[in-house]
Order: structure tokens, then C-alpha cells, then sequence
């Protein structure tokens, strides 16, 4: 592939567009951790929202649906809508307790909420295991996905696109800061939307793709196109839709959708100007998110379909691609190569776009770990606010670094997500009921936390004798399980070990009002001391919170089915739907004027 000169100048002036934002406010948010980590807690929700949005629109993401739509269907998809569950949560309950609670970084919630040795090591450990270690995983996977898009659309070896792509995103990132990621997400969003939409508009209007009509008739794509999985698979239906909906969405940690918030949706809540503008940041993104974003890529993944069936013909039209990069995700990078020049270059610099949107996010978020909860903490707790920043700028380097090696040695992007998804099965429970239950302690985070990834090793070396046609367990059983015996094992060492310090629970109500009767005693407890910990107005709100969770929920999903039916041309079915839509807008804004007065 040939850029023109007009494609060049439209990525170069996209990326001098980004560094010149991070050198403008690279003096303010270098002014103190706080500015470098959260800009100073006083963002607006539709600036964080869209950041939230952009930072999960990453380079990985199209190539991950292309490789769900290509081998599961549309319906493939379900994987991760489910998790539209979690994100509802922590936009009606939670978003409102991380703002409360004014810690920098979700990790330093370790010792507001335990207490002891136990805290600190909790702290210490999930700082360098989350902000390194997972940090990274995740990076690399991104970053795997510009190394498949450059040498699909570029002709660039893997190592060019880690140096050249890993520079410029570093350097960016190092010197803006959380301000530099927030300013830039919005204009990254706009940018990579843009691109997506028309990388869409023209694989279905390619002449092996004959236009949308003739794309939903074709006999290669009519068997992916439901939004639903055939409910006369059993294995299937279990598969992508009863253990996502039953199961996943509330018992696993994933990037972006963690069950009682957290990580870098959770710094941008804490980096909200209050309550009222952390919710509305998380109900924008739960909507763009899930409702409206995934359906250009789909496009493109069923157009693929036809112009490369399968993954030999992905390898025949490109040879230079390494047989152990080979896979179905490569499809939607190689139907941008009949994008007509000029065009060209505002898709390229969509997808960088979206990297360097994800990437900076994950750079920021890591270094804020590494920093606030474990350099600060534990290696230098006197350490001045420059030198903080310092080590900021060094650790966003460093974890560039290591997340561009390993990307070279990965294959596809689901296979990062299965494996994310393995690891954290298990301890979503806990991350929901430690903000409302007291008895919970900092072992049982321990328990969890440890059991859930040697549970999930032994399964998976043991997979071809446990799971499938040649074990006793079905395949799909493999996930549950890690989920029950991660439970069974938490809960046991819960009551097995003493609960936290009075002192510890009291200030964290207190701190917090999370309410609920899991709290009771502590409440009770402190009473017979004389001492008042619970604000019956900040904690009378939960049954119209869960309302609003089922109307968002329904309202969200409806939109995304009215969409993908209005794309089909099915009028009747997409007219329900749209009617649904509206009836949900309806309710959610008669309800919404009653959160706000409890909830701001």
C-alpha cells in the first residue's frame, strides 16, 4: 500500500496536533501528582465520559470483534455486552463511593478499607501486580494489534511499528500527564469514530461486497448475522450468552468494566469535580460504549467474510505476515487496504488515534500505582512532589517498554482477553460486596486474588482431561468453575480470620455511607458507644438506584438491537425496539430528577 502525499500530511498533522497539547499543559501537570494523576479533581463527566470511551476504543478492539463476528457471529459479541451489567452498577452505585471515598488511586482504597500488615500488602502487591504485570498484558495486546495493522497496511515489521508507535505515545504521555490523556481522548474519540465509520461505509460498498443489501443476503454472512445466539445450540447459548449473563459480568475483573469500578474508570471518577459529574461520566460511556460504537466494526467484520473467507486467504493476499500473527482478527486491517487514497490516511490515523488513546490511559494509570501506592508508600514515603512526578515520567517509560516486548510474542487479541478474563474470574464477587458487607478483610482479597490464578493454571494445563470431549466436565464448565471454587475459597478464609479494626470500619462508613444491612452492626455497634456514623440521607436511595440500573440496562440494549435490526433492514423488529428506547428514556428521566437530589 502507497500513501499519497495528502494521507502523510493527515497523520502528521494529527500527531503534532497530540504532542503539541501534552507540551501545553505538560507544566501544569507537573506541578504535583495529584495534577499528573487526576489533574487536580475538576473535570467535567462529558470531558471524562468521552475519555472513558476513547481509552476502550483501542487498536485491539476492531481486530478483537473482527475475530468474535468471524468466528462466533455477531452474536459472538456477548462475551463482553454482558458486561453492560457491571458498568450500569458503578454509574448508580458505585461511581457516587469512589468520589466519596478521595483516595488517588483505587489501590490506595486497600488500606482506607482493611487494615494492618494485611492492607499494606495488599496495597504493595496489587500496585506492581495491576500497574506492572496485568498493566502490561494489556498494553501488549493493543500494541499487537498496531503491529497487525502496520504490517497489513504498511508493509512494516513488527519491531518498526513497536519503535516508531512506542515513541511517540511515550514521549506524549510522559510529559501531559493525566490533563495531557483527558484533553487529548476527546479529539482521539471524534477522530477514530470518524475512521470507523468510514472504513464501514466503504468495505460494504466494495464491488466483491455488492452494498448492504446483498451483504445480508450472502451466503457467507447470513449464518453470523443474529444479534442472538441459535438457541437450538445448547453449548452455544451457555457459551456467549447464560455464563456471560449469569455468571461473567459480575464475577470477573476486566479493564474498564470492573465490578464495583475500579482502575482507570475509577481514576477518572476520582477525577471528577464531584458525585454528580462522576455518575454522569459513566452513564455517557456505558451508552456510547455498548449502544453505539461496536456496529461499524461489525460491518466491516461480515463484509470481510466475503472478500477473505478464511485464513488462508488472509495469508495468501499477505505473505509477509508471520504465520504465528496469522489469524482472523487481520481481517479488518486488510479490508482497509481498498480504502481510496486520501481516505486512507484519516483511517490510519483513527487507529492510531485510538493506541495512543488506550495506551496513555494504561501508561498514566500504571505509573499512578507504581507511584502513589507503592514508591510513595513503601520505597520512599518523604519523597517531594517532583520527584514523584519524576518517577512517574520514568515508570510511564519503562512499562512502554515491556509491554512493546511481549506484543511481539503474542498471537491475537482474543487470546489476551480469554487469558485476562481467566485470571480474574472469580473475584468480581468480592470487589461488589467489600463496599457492603463489614465482615470482609483483606485475607479474603488475598484468598482471592491468589486462588483465582492458580485455580485458573491447574484448569487450564489440566483442560484435555477435565473439560471437552474427552473429560467429564463440559468445555463451557471451565470458567464457573474457577468462579465457584475462587467463592467457596474467599469466603471460607473470611470467616476463618478476624474481621478488620473497629476503628478502621467505623472511619470507612463513615467516610463512605455505603449502606445496607451488611454494615448494621458496625452501625449498631458504634451506637451503643455514643457515637453517630450513619447519614440516613446519603443511604436511603439503593431500591431507586436498582431501578434505574434495570431501565439503563434495558434502554441500552434495546438501542443496540434497534440499531443492528435498522442496519438489517428489519423495520418491524427496529421499530420495537425504537419504541423501547423511548419508553426507557422516559422513565429513566422522570427517575433520574429523584437520584440526583439523593445522590449530589
Amino acid at each position: 500500500m502507497h500513501l499519497t502525499s495528502l494521507d502523510f500530511f493527515i497523520i502528521i498533522f494529527f500527531f503534532l496536533t497530540v504532542l503539541i497539547i501534552g507540551i501545553i499543559v505538560s507544566k501544569k501537570s507537573g506541578a504535583s501528582t495529584t495534577e499528573y494523576f487526576l489533574s487536580g479533581r475538576n473535570l467535567p463527566w462529558w470531558l471524562l465520559g468521552f475519555s472513558m470511551v476513547a481509552t476502550t476504543f483501542a487498536a485491539d478492539t476492531p481486530l478483537f470483534v473482527a475475530d468474535v463476528v468471524r468466528t462466533d457471529g455477531v452474536s459472538g459479541n456477548w462475551v463482553w455486552w454482558t458486561f453492560l451489567l457491571t458498568g450500569m452498577l458503578t454509574v448508580f452505585i458505585y461511581a457516587k463511593l469512589w468520589r466519596k471515598s478521595g483516595v488517588t488511586t483505587d489501590i490506595e482504597f486497600y488500606e482506607l478499607r482493611y487494615s494492618g500488615k494485611p492492607a499494606m500488602f495488599l496495597r504493595g502487591f496489587r500496585a506492581v501486580y495491576l500497574g506492572l504485570f496485568f498493566n502490561v498484558l494489556v498494553m501488549s495486546a493493543v500494541t499487537l494489534a498496531a503491529i497487525k495493522i502496520g504490517g497489513i497496511m504498511l508493509g512494516v515489521k513488527p519491531w518498526e511499528v513497536v519503535v516508531y508507535a512506542g515513541i511517540i505515545t511515550v514521549i506524549f504521555s510522559a510529559i501531559g500527564g493525566f490533563r495531557g490523556v483527558i484533553y487529548t481522548d476527546f479529539l482521539l474519540f471524534i477522530i477514530a469514530m470518524i475512521g470507523a465509520v468510514v472504513a464501514a461505509y466503504y468495505a460494504v460498498n466494495l464491488p466483491e461486497v455488492g452494498g448492504l443489501t446483498n451483504l445480508i443476503s450472502h451466503e457467507a454472512v447470513v449464518g453470523k448475522l443474529s444479534i442472538l445466539p441459535d438457541l437450538n445450540n445448547i453449548d452455544l447459548v451457555i457459551t456467549l450468552l447464560i455464563i456471560p449473563l449469569a455468571v461473567q459480568w459480575w464475577s470477573t475483573w476486566y479493564p474498564g468494566a470492573e465490578p464495583g469500578g475500579g482502575g482507570y474508570i475509577a481514576q477518572r471518577m476520582l477525577a471528577a469535580k464531584n458525585e454528580r459529574h462522576a455518575i454522569g461520566a459513566t452513564f455517557f460511556f456505558n451508552i456510547l460504549h455498548y449502544a453505539l460504537r461496536p456496529w461499524p466494526w461489525i460491518l466491516v467484520a461480515l463484509a470481510s467474510l466475503i472478500v477473505f473467507p478464511d485464513i488462508q486467504s488472509l495469508q495468501t493476499a499477505f505473505p509477509q505476515i508471520e504465520a504465528h500473527k496469522l489469524g482472523h482478527d487481520l481481517a479488518y486491517p486488510a479490508m482497509l487496504n481498498f480504502l481510496p487514497k486520501g481516505l486512507l490516511g484519516l483511517v490510519l490515523a483513527s487507529l492510531i488515534a485510538a493506541y495512543m488513546s488506550t495506551i496513555s490511559t494504561h501508561l498514566n494509570w500504571g505509573a499512578s500505582y507504581l507511584v502513589n501506592d507503592f514508591y510513595k508508600r513503601f520505597v520512599k514515603p518523604k519523597a517531594s512532589e517532583k520527584e514523584l512526578v519524576a518517577v512517574g515520567r520514568m515508570s510511564t517509560v519503562l512499562l512502554m517498554i515491556f509491554s512493546a516486548i511481549l506484543a511481539l510474542f503474542f498471537q491475537n487479541a482474543k487470546q489476551v482477553f480469554d487469558v485476562i478474563i481467566l485470571f480474574g474470574a472469580g473475584t468480581g464477587l468480592l470487589f461488589i460486596f467489600r463496599w457492603f458487607w463489614w465482615r470482609i478483610n483483606a485475607w479474603s482479597e488475598i484468598t482471592a486474588m491468589i486462588s483465582s490464578g492458580v485455580i485458573s493454571i491447574l484448569l487450564e494445563k489440566n483442560s484435555q482431561i477435565l473439560f471437552g470431549s474427552n473429560g467429564f466436565l463440559p468445555s463451557w464448565s471451565k470458567f464457573p468453575l474457577v468462579v465457584l471454587l475462587t467463592t467457596v475459597l474467599w469466603l471460607l478464609v473470611t470467616y476463618l480470620t478476624k474481621p478488620e479494626r473497629k476503628e478502621t470500619l467505623q472511619h470507612f462508613y463513615v467516610t463512605t455511607q455505603p449502606g445496607g444491612i451488611g454494615w448494621k452492626k458496625i452501625i449498631d455497634e458504634a451506637a451503643l458507644e455514643g457515637i453517630s456514623i450513619h447519614k440516613p440521607k446519603e443511604t436511603n436511595n439503593f431500591p431507586k438506584a436498582i431501578l434505574a440500573i434495570i431501565i439503563s440496562t434495558l434502554l441500552v440494549y434495546s438501542t443496540l438491537f434497534a440499531t443492528g435490526h435498522w442496519i438489517y433492514g428489519n423495520i418491524s423488529i427496529a421499530l420495537l425496539f425504537s419504541f423501547i428506547v423511548i419508553v426507557c428514556v422516559y422513565f429513566l428521566t422522570k427517575l433520574w430528577k429523584h437520584l440526583k437530589g439523593a445522590i449530589v
